[in-house]
């Protein structure tokens, strides 16, 4: 590339195409080839500490965040947020603390990991994938303790700690009240419980529910996937509402349940079970599996940070979990 202002503004347009088409790579590039000529623009490193917060990159994120805050002229709150992201996922706990303060946002005092309560949200598991949602305990602007028990297939457990996206990418109805849904970006912390599938029959409601509150030691949380599972199109998953079809709700009971258990052990899950069938004849345990599975991995070309709204095509839908 040569020092022509034609050839520079050609390289602009390119970086910014490659962050639309999620081409992440090829805008990294881009950008470092642009703050080799101009390394005073905090625009160029916002935008690289953009691409790399997208590649997971936390080291490189963080740079170039903090050096666009050192170089911008005005207070910006995506630079900051950004940087305390990738301050957060590298536990840099000073950093974090000095970059929600100068948002105008209180966290505890000292040199630990936050704890604190933002209240309940729902996040987005591999929003590049699935985007299997479930709700989520906020103990810091952008850390959170997952409180459903996710599908093997996420790589996820009850319990888990997660980071999550500042901005939200959609709603979900918690009671009455309609909460943010945030898409998640890494699993910092795992949690202690494995997931556990169990296939059960019973006869009646209550005979599940007894089981559902039922407590054993080493477990975490008993969960009826038959009912709590749900496939919603893109649209409805982003907070774009649009007419479906009315379910029957008259159905009969379905004797057949599917359960996610979170448990420290198999041991743990088959003494819960056994306790509960053993108090009645027509409760059955089929089977218990267990499966670990790593997140699916992160590939170029999927612009999964937008929202629906951001999306030039708006019709496209997809199946997801909740």
């Amino acid at each position: 590339m040569t020092d022509q202002p034609e050839d520079l503004q050609h390289l602009h347009e390119r970086a910014y195409a490659a962050v639309d088409e999620g081409e992440l790579a090829d805008a990294a590039r881009d950008f470092a080839a642009l703050l080799q000529h101009t390394p005073e623009n905090p625009y160029y490193h916002y935008m690289q500490g953009l691409v790399h917060k997208y590649l997971l990159d936390w080291p490189t994120s963080l740079r170039h965040n903090l050096q666009a805050i050192e170089l911008a002229e005005e207070f910006s709150q995506a630079q900051h947020w950004n940087a305390a992201i990738a301050a957060t996922a590298l536990s840099e706990w000073d950093t974090v603390r000095a970059l929600w303060s100068a948002c105008g946002i209180n966290v505890p005092e000292g040199s630990a990991a936050i704890e604190a309560d933002f209240g309940m949200s729902v996040v987005r598991l591999n929003p590049w994938h699935s985007g299997e949602t479930v709700f989520m305990r906020r103990i810091d602007p952008v850390r959170a303790r997952l409180l459903n028990v996710p599908l093997p297939e996420s790589g996820h457990r009850f319990g888990d700690i997660v980071l999550h996206d500042g901005a939200p990418t959609g709603e979900r109805m918690l009671g009455e009240r309609a909460v943010p849904v945030f898409n998640a970006m890494a699993r910092l912390q795992a949690s202690e419980f494995q997931t556990f599938v169990c296939f059960i029959r019973c006869q009646s409601s209550a005979d599940l529910n007894a089981l559902l509150h039922a407590t054993a030691p080493g477990i975490g949380l008993s969960e009826d996937w038959t009912d709590s599972i749900r496939y919603v199109c893109l649209r409805c998953s982003y907070g774009a509402p649009h007419h479906h079809e009315e379910q029957d709700e008259s159905a009969e009971w379905q004797s057949e349940r599917n359960l996610g258990i979170a448990a420290q052990s198999r041991k743990s899950v088959e003494t819960l079970l056994k306790n509960w069938a053993s108090r009645h004849a027509d409760r059955h345990i089929d089977a218990i599996e267990t499966r670990e599975c790593a997140p699916p991995a992160c590939e170029a070309g999927n612009t999964w940070w937008m929202s629906i709204n951001d999306e030039a095509d708006d019709e496209a839908s997809s199946d997801e979990e909740e």
